[in-house]
């Protein structure tokens, strides 16, 4: 049986190796002039590959009940796939990482795996249309191939600079199936404030609370990386997948940042436990002992409070509303080229979660980002790479 897969990325090589293992003859057809390289970008080239905290509250779809089947058949599979790879992981407090601390160790575990296999992987072959007769017929920039079945792989719209374009999807619209549409997601956040320039370079625990027209969608503590043009960091990471499709229902999205996520109490307690500090403070004085000193400015410019006044002489109410609920007014995200992943994709019920075959189109299976499903930063999106890539390899050798 020859095979196709059409993307030498993560959920891509990992397809091939399990085709080939079952006896199928496997070709990669890969647009660049090398595999891999998102998956060398990934955790700022340490490569968080895994996690253990595999809840399905971590990802994101329109059909996540369908994505659940294929998390509870994989997520227990992929550490013993690697490790069978002779990669060594190291385990911090959940997060796997290679040992080496470097992704180029997680890319050639599945090169050197691919040319054992003798796997055929063919360079600077971009994909331009497929059609379906009695064999597949692969069209690209320089030649026409046949295939009997074909695993597309190729990634989604994120990463532009790594090639990344959506053709995937337009092959698949033109086969028959359905894309929802596709929202850049685990990347920063831009804000309508006129004021951060002031916050810029500012790193702090917070913890932010996100909410559309008002309503409360999601909560996310962490460090958060203020900047010149909003926020930045995992915690906003986590939240710009959701913030994306509210926007585009012209939904008002705001951010409520609490800048004391540390205090355990209400409102209430934390006026009195300002109370109780030193009468001498100025109220800066006081704040800088727990907030950057750029915090502390743009909350009392804000509040147009002097900052060598005492908390006996301002409204300590509005001081500590503004600490515990800061309102950032959401703009927008940054762009797909700024964007670790998408969200949206092939809704999951046109696939067969068993096998990640196509239900429109006998013989064809789809892996990874062209998927409608998402997760949150922590090696999350990689997890989705590799079972999706297990299924299809594993289920391709059916009866054609």
């Amino acid at each position: 049986m020859n095979v196709f897969v059409i993307g030498g990325g993560a959920s891509g090589l990992v397809a091939a190796i399990k085709a080939s293992e079952i006896g199928c003859n496997v070709t990669i057809l890969e647009r660049n002039d090398k595999c891999g390289k998102k998956l060398l970008l990934t955790g700022n080239g340490r490569c968080n590959f895994y996690n253990d905290f595999q809840s399905i509250d971590k990802y994101h779809s329109n059909n996540i009940e369908l994505f659940k089947n294929i998390l509870d058949s994989k997520k227990d599979e992929i550490i013993k796939f690697f490790n069978d790879l002779n990669v060594v992981e190291k385990n911090i407090n959940g997060y796997y990482y290679p040992y080496t601390n470097q992704s180029i160790t997680i890319l050639n575990a599945l090169l050197y795996k691919l040319e054992e296999l003798k796997v055929k992987i063919i360079y600077n072959e971009y994909v331009t249309d497929i059609e379906k007769q009695d064999r597949f017929i692969i069209k690209t920039n320089n030649n026409i191939y046949y295939a009997d079945k074909v695993i597309l792989s190729t990634g989604s719209l994120s990463y532009k600079k790594t090639g990344s374009d959506g053709i995937g999807y337009k092959i698949l619209k033109k086969l028959g199936h359905n894309i929802t549409d596709i929202y850049p997601s685990l990347v920063q956040i831009n804000g309508s404030d006129n004021y951060y320039k002031k916050w810029n370079g500012v790193r702090s625990e917070v913890s932010l609370t996100l909410k559309s027209n008002n309503e409360f969608l999601k909560e996310e503590r962490g460090e958060v990386q203020f900047t010149d043009y909003g926020i930045s960091g995992i915690c906003t990471f986590n939240l710009s997948g959701i913030v994306s499709r509210e926007l585009s229902k012209n939904k008002k999205v705001t951010i409520e940042i609490n800048f004391i996520p540390w205090f355990n109490g209400n409102k209430k307690d934390f006026i009195n436990w300002l109370n109780n500090k030193n009468k001498n403070y100025t109220v800066s004085k006081i704040l800088d002992g727990f907030l950057n000193y750029k915090i502390t400015n743009l909350i009392l410019e804000l509040l147009n409070i002097d900052k060598n006044k005492y908390l006996k002489d301002i409204n300590i109410d509005e001081l500590v509303d503004k600490l515990m609920n800061f309102k950032f007014n959401v703009l927008s995200t940054k762009s797909f080229d700024f964007a670790q992943t998408c969200t949206g994709g092939v809704y999951l019920n046109e696939i067969n979660t068993n096998t990640c075959e196509s239900l429109k189109v006998k013989g064809l299976y789809i892996t990874g980002e062209l998927l409608d499903v998402d997760g949150d930063c922590g090696g999350y999106n990689l997890s989705i790479a590799w079972m999706t890539g297990l299924i299809a390899g594993e289920n391709i050798k059916s009866i054609l």
